[in-house]
Parts: structure tokens; C-alpha cells; sequence
């Protein structure tokens, strides 16, 4: 599920986009970034389908073996090896799961090409062919074998990550975050129970207000925050300082002054983290001093008013 990193990742791409763009339209692109949050979701429930659709194609894959008009020996022998898992069964019997699926519009019609791909180069891992010769798989086989192919072979296939990123235009970022999802569910499988599917946030409800928010205000405080930057910046040419840099230091001023209950610190570290896996090596330290010191004017003029656990220190 997304925490508030990801989430202000997804803003600072929606604000980066939003300043990108020739005609400026506030709500659509308060609408593109809640779709931007709600696909990470969509690919984790498309992955997980991914298992079951793979099972059935080499269900289908083996029937046809056998009702050849002259099946070999091996022919009539095949078995269907990813039916047998348990986890990929209860995908098929989940309610919650083939509801959200649903909801998603999500199937693999039309590509049966990838998915035979995908099938052949799993028949041809010894990790398949270990779990297959196993007459009656533990709880933990299953687990370990479904951590495996998800770790080993769908997302090291290139391939699907052609098709992924041809699907979620934010593919490569979202990867990382998806994969954690869809192994913290295998983790949490038991048996005879319903699957322990993640959610798009902890608290949607509230994470979405946030995240708008931040866009909005963002925005909004747009003139007042590059003044704030300029102020600190006077021996640079500001033109010339990178859109993500300044992108950047606005959303952090905005929580500064707008979010009551996030820390300050707080907001230093995430900015400044995030700087490190979207701008350049030198941005974390420009971003940090440039922060410093614009928060040192807020307080000294009262603009930073925290309650509860975010203090200003």
C-alpha cells in the first residue's frame, strides 16, 4: 500500500506536470494525479491476477496436450503444475479480490503471446521443476514458490515490463512499490482464510484530502513561495535552478505552513530524500541549506504553527 512518500511523489509528478503544461487546468490535473495513485493498485491487482491467469493458461496449455490425435507419451503425462499452489487457488475463490478485479476492468484477453512466453521460460527454471516433482506442497512451499516467481521471473521478464510500462505510464517508478505489495500479500497468506489484500493507502479517506491539499496549496502559494526562494537564492539565477529543485522546496514550504500535524523534520527528510531519486547529486544539499534557512524566516515570523506531535523542532 502507498504511504506518504509515495503520495507526495505523486504530487510532485502531478506538479511537475502541471507546470509542463501549455494550457493549465487545476482540476483535471487534480483528477490525473488521483488516477496516477489509484493505477499502483490497479498494477497490483493485475500482477496478482497475473499468477491465476498464467495457472489457467497452463491448465488450457496441458488439455490440449492430451486431446491431440496422436499425444506422446509426455503429452499424456503433462500435469498443470500453478493450480496446485494454494495461494493461486484462493485468488480464484476470493470474493474481495475477483470484486476489485472486476471494478478495475482488469483481464489478459489478447495476450496469449506474453503469457506463453512467460509460461516457457518458468517450465525451464529449476525452481519450477523442484516444486512440480512436490506430490503435496506445504504452506510455505507455496509461499516461497509464489515469492519466486514473482521475484525471479515476472519482474525480470522483459517482456511484461515492456507491456507494463506500455499499461501504467508511471511503470518504472511504481515497480519497486508494487512488487513490495504483492510479496507482503503472499506473506500474509494462510490457508483457509481471505487473502489479506492491501488497500490503496492506510486511510484513503485521509490521504486523499492530504494529497490534494498539497497539490492545491501548492499551487495556490505559488508566487509567495518563489519569492520565499528568490529571497535565499540571491547569488543564483533562479531561472536556472532545476523545475524539480524548486518544485520541491514548494511542496515542502507548503507543509510547513499548511499541515499542523506534520513535523518540520519530517518534512526536511522526505523532500530531501526525495531530491536524491529525482534531481541531481547535488541537490540534496542545495535543497537542505536553501529549506534552513527559509524555515528559520517562517518561524521568526510566526507562519509555522504546529499542534500535537509536529512540533516545529
Amino acid at each position: 500500500m502507498l504511504n506518504r512518500r509515495h503520495l507526495r511523489i505523486k504530487g510532485f509528478q502531478a506538479l511537475y506536470a502541471y507546470q509542463q503544461a501549455e494550457v493549465k487546468e487545476q482540476k483535471m490535473a487534480e483528477k490525473q494525479l488521483l488516477q496516477a495513485v489509484q493505477l499502483v493498485h490497479d498494477a497490483y491487482i493485475n500482477l496478482l491476477q497475473l499468477a491465476l491467469v498464467l495457472a489457467e493458461f497452463e491448465e488450457n496449455a496441458v488439455a490440449e496436450k492430451g486431446n491431440k490425435h496422436m499425444p506422446t507419451a509426455a503429452d499424456l503425462n503433462a500435469t498443470a503444475v500453478l493450480l496446485k499452489n494454494k495461494f493461486i487457488a484462493q485468488l480464484a475463490q476470493d470474493v474481495e479480490f475477483k470484486k476489485i478485479a472486476k471494478a478495475y476492468k482488469i483481464n489478459w484477453n489478447g495476450e496469449e503471446v506474453l503469457l506463453r512466453e512467460i509460461l516457457t521460460q518458468l517450465k525451464s527454471e529449476q525452481a519450477y521443476l523442484d516444486y512440480a516433482n512436490l506430490e503435496s506442497p506445504s504452506q510455505k512451499e507455496d509461499q516461497d514458490f509464489m515469492q519466486y516467481l514473482y521475484k525471479k521471473v515476472l519482474f525480470k521478464f522483459p517482456l511484461l515490463e515492456q507491456h507494463l510500462e506500455e499499461k501504467y505510464l508511471n511503470w518504472p517508478v511504481d515497480a519497486e512499490t508494487v512488487e513490495s505489495m504483492i510479496l507482503k500479500t503472499i506473506k500474509a497468506f494462510k490457508l483457509n482464510t481471505a487473502l489479506d489484500l492491501l488497500p490503496i493507502t492506510a486511510n484513503w479517506d485521509e490521504d486523499r484530502i492530504f494529497i490534494l491539499d498539497l497539490f492545491n496549496k501548492t499551487i495556490q502559494n505559488e508566487i509567495a513561495f518563489n519569492e520565499l526562494i528568490a529571497n535565499k537564492t540571491q547569488n543564483w539565477d533562479v531561472e536556472r535552478i532545476a523545475m524539480v529543485d524548486t518544485i520541491l522546496m514548494k511542496m515542502a514550504i507548503t507543509e510547513f505552513v499548511h499541515f499542523e500535524s506534520i513535523p518540520t523534520k519530517v518534512t526536511m527528510n522526505e523532500y530531501i530524500d526525495i531530491s536524491k531519486e529525482f534531481s541531481t547529486p547535488k541537490s540534496k544539499g542545495f535543497i537542505n541549506g536553501i529549506l534552513d534557512k527559509i524555515l528559520i524566516d517562517l518561524k521568526d515570523n510566526n507562519h509555522i504553527n504546529k499542534s500535537g506531535r509536529g512540533l516545529v523542532n
